[in-house]
């Protein structure tokens, strides 16, 4: 019987790739996402595609209900939809930081209730929540992004601690810099945020930092290909990472003290 998969954020980036990459492998994905016009390419792999939006709970309730009553089983859930909102912490509106964390946290969090029982029930899932680095360690301008990040981090830890007697397994995607739509989009909402006040100067430097570096940046397919390998592992480990500078990153957020990270993070913004 085929494993089925749903992936969210599947219009683009590491969603779309994951996507493709689990439906040429085998696996009856559905595909999920508010951009429902960029998914049409996912169709012609088979992948059968649903408008949602992760802020919009009944959008979610009915993704699912049709997965089930279609199929009768979910097997992997793969949680890729959200987005960086850029700003520094006394700029950004409460309202632009309170949809950060209900897209970020809230809509992947009910994501996983409404998948559970299902899982529980025939005692096998996989549940992948994609963090970041970002979840890891912070830089300035990325409050709110950091926040929901660092959120998921330890709702997962917690979840798959819940959830392990059940025989699912919850595994965290730490990805490093990938060629995605997302520095775009984070670094025109921290110009617009604070690209005029005090703190236009940190933006101008924060830009070009990342610039520099988005070069380097992997293909979206090496994140799915992580994630692939993860959900096909009997046993996975709690987190996997990889992507530009992320194993470095990491190893260098473990040993340095926070003064000296700080310090090192800083330096960047010259």
């Amino acid at each position: 019987m085929k494993k089925v998969a749903l992936v969210t954020g599947a219009s683009a980036g590491i969603g779309a790739a994951t996507a493709r990459l689990l439906a040429q492998n085998g696996y009856t994905v559905y595909g999920v996402a508010r951009r429902t016009e960029k998914m049409a390419t996912l169709m012609d792999l088979g992948i059968k595609t649903i408008p949602m939006d992760v802020a919009d709970d009944e959008s979610m309730v009915k993704a699912v209900e049709r997965i089930i009553s279609e199929q009768g089983h979910i097997d992997v859930l793969v949680n890729s939809a959200g987005f960086g909102s850029y700003g520094a912490v006394e700029d950004v509106p409460m309202h632009d930081a309170r949809y950060q964390l209900e897209v970020n946290v809230i809509g992947l969090a009910r994501l996983c209730q409404l998948v559970l029982p299902h899982m529980r029930k025939q005692h096998f899932g996989k549940i992948v929540n994609i963090t970041s680095i970002g979840g890891k360690m912070a830089t300035p301008l990325g409050g709110w992004y950091h926040a929901s990040k660092f959120a998921v981090e330890g709702l997962s830890d917690s979840l798959r601690l819940e959830v392990k007697p059940f025989g699912v397994d919850v595994i965290i995607i730490e990805p490093g810099g990938v060629k995605t739509e997302w520095g775009g989009i984070a670094f025109d909402s921290a110009e617009k945020t604070s690209g005029h006040t005090f703190y236009g100067d940190l933006t101008k430097k924060a830009k070009k930092v990342f610039a520099k570096s988005e070069v380097n940046n992997v293909e979206p397919i090496v994140i799915a290909e992580l994630i692939k390998s993860a959900i096909e592992t009997k046993s996975p480990k709690p987190r996997y990472a990889k992507g530009y500078m992320a194993a470095i990153i990491l190893g260098t957020k473990k040993w340095l003290s926070d003064s000296m990270f700080d310090k090192m993070i800083m330096s960047q913004m010259k």
